[in-house]
């Protein structure tokens, strides 16, 4: 069900700024069935309570990932042709992402448990052989 009201009706009503901003035009109000004006009110109500807004949190979480694939990353198009290879492109731009988040993250406070030394590393100190520090600096 639709409401219009003229310009005539509108202007001397004494709860226009209340209703509507426009200066110029009539005021069109639209009433929803009753069973659609019930459920809206259902549903808002239940988006009031804990359960609803930890779901949603869940739910907005992903739309942000979502679109930042798609914003962010271009993936609205794909690059290449065939649906291996769009797979492929997919799961290179997720590791990606998840890396530059992972870089943004602080260090934590512990240091990491060093690795134990291979069996090579533990031959040459068996054979008081100095180790190179990295495999870059071999040949220098």
């Amino acid at each position: 069900m639709v409401a219009r009201f003229t310009k005539g009706q509108c202007q001397p009503c004494p709860a226009r700024p209340q209703c509507t901003t426009s200066r110029a035009s009539h005021r069109t109000v639209g009433f929803p069935p009753r069973e659609l004006r019930d459920l809206q009110l259902r549903v808002r109500t239940e988006q009031q309570t804990p359960e609803w807004k930890a779901r949603y949190a869940v739910r907005s979480g992903v739309e942000g990932t979502v679109n930042e694939f798609a914003h962010g990353h271009g993936m609205r198009r794909c690059r290449y042709r065939g649906q291996s290879k769009v797979h492929l492109q997919h799961v290179l731009t997720a590791i990606a992402v998840n890396i530059e988040r992972l870089s943004g993250l602080p260090p934590t406070e512990e240091a990491p448990q060093p690795r134990r030394p291979t069996a090579f590393q533990t031959y040459l100190d068996r054979h008081k052989i100095p180790r190179s520090k990295s495999w870059r600096t071999l040949g220098t």
